[in-house]
Formats: C-alpha cells, structure tokens, sequence
C-alpha cells in the first residue's frame, strides 16, 4: 500500500524545486502543468497539480512519522542543507502526544511536518490540540524560496 497525496499548485516549477528539497528526490514524471513524485521512502504518491485556486481549503497540514528523534534531527539537517527554512521543535505537546517534529511550509503555504512521537499525553491531561493548526506555533517559520 502507497500513500497517494494530490497537491494543487500555483507554479509546478516552484514547487518542483521546494519538493525535491523536500523529499530529497526528483518527480519521476513532468509536464508543463504537473509532476509527480513516486517514492519508496517514504511510501508516497505525490503529484503536483497547477491550477488556480484561491488560499485556503479544508487542509491543516501534511506530516511523515519517523521512528526516531534521529531521524527528525537527520531529515531537517538535509533540509537545512538543501536551502529550506525550518522550525524544529522538541518534546511539544500537540495532538495529545510529546513529540520531536521539525517543519517546512511549501510555495503554497502547506506546512509538512516530519515527527516522531515520544510518549502519549494521558487522556485526563489537556493538550493543544490546535499545535498543528496554521499559524499557531509556527509563527517563526516562513515560506521558502
């Protein structure tokens, strides 16, 4: 099974360099109006869509889960690396789990995260549940070029 996430985009070139940074991978196929990436690791179906559209929608934001806070650490170091800014985070409560999580957000404004979950947070205690939510904590954070 493959995970299949269909983006729509303003300008697939943009995006075509934001997502190879991304995903450290060139789309397999391009057209002047579309790409698609088809990766093993991650399991990911991506393609790239360019339509207009206006900003918005009903997305919150699109993650990966790793097994380890070493994986985190080594994915945003090859995102620091390859030019995309970054936010990490350490041991933060979202979702009503301690996690390790570093972001990027793409030309379009969709935040990606990639995390690993530490430790639950115990049903009883609150969490943010908005942590993920756009503009929340991720103020610091801007889109990349």
């Amino acid at each position: 099974m493959k995970l299949h996430v269909s983006l729509n985009v303003r300008d697939v070139t943009v995006s075509i360099e934001f997502y190879s940074k991304l995903l450290g991978a060139l789309p397999v196929k391009v057209r002047d109006d579309y790409a698609k990436f088809d990766m093993e690791s991650p399991n990911l179906n991506l393609t790239l869509n360019q339509v207009p559209f206006s900003d918005g929608g009903s997305l919150s934001h699109l993650g990966l889960q790793v097994g380890s806070g070493e994986e985190v650490k080594a994915i945003a170091e090859r995102w620091i690396s390859a030019g995309l800014e970054t936010l990490e985070q350490e041991e933060v409560e979202c979702c009503y789990a301690v996690q390790d999580k570093v972001w990027a957000i793409d030309p379009d404004g969709n935040r990606w995260e990639v995390f690993v979950v530490l430790s639950d947070v115990p049903e009883e205690r609150s969490s943010d549940t908005d942590c993920c939510a756009p503009g929340s904590n991720l103020v610091g954070i801007s889109r990349s070029n």
